[in-house]
């Protein structure tokens, strides 16, 4: 099993749950309105920096996370639009 955080613009969170489904991703928590400094800018939610970011979790198969990572980055390509996917591997779930 691999655990993904997916970082995204909150104004992209429909596309990403649409993907979810469309890949067969049943389950996430998603932590909306996170603020933060990176390579995309500044996203602190206030006047000035405006953009937030929303923060997904899910744990899939090993073989769903290429098809995932393909789906975002054509997403992103078509769109002009920046995400993050970071994994790591579960050894258990309790």
């Amino acid at each position: 099993m691999k655990l993904l955080m997916i970082i995204v613009d909150s104004d992209c969170r429909e596309e990403l749950e649409v993907l979810f489904k469309h890949h067969g991703v049943t389950g996430y928590t998603e932590i909306p309105n996170a603020h933060g400094v990176g390579m995309t800018g500044i996203r602190m939610g206030s006047g000035a920096h405006p953009k937030t970011s929303s923060i997904f979790f899910t744990v899939v198969e090993p073989d769903l996370v290429v098809p995932l990572k393909e789906g975002l980055c054509a997403y992103c390509d078509a769109c002009e639009r920046n995400m993050k996917m970071i994994q790591w591997g579960v050894e258990e779930i309790i």
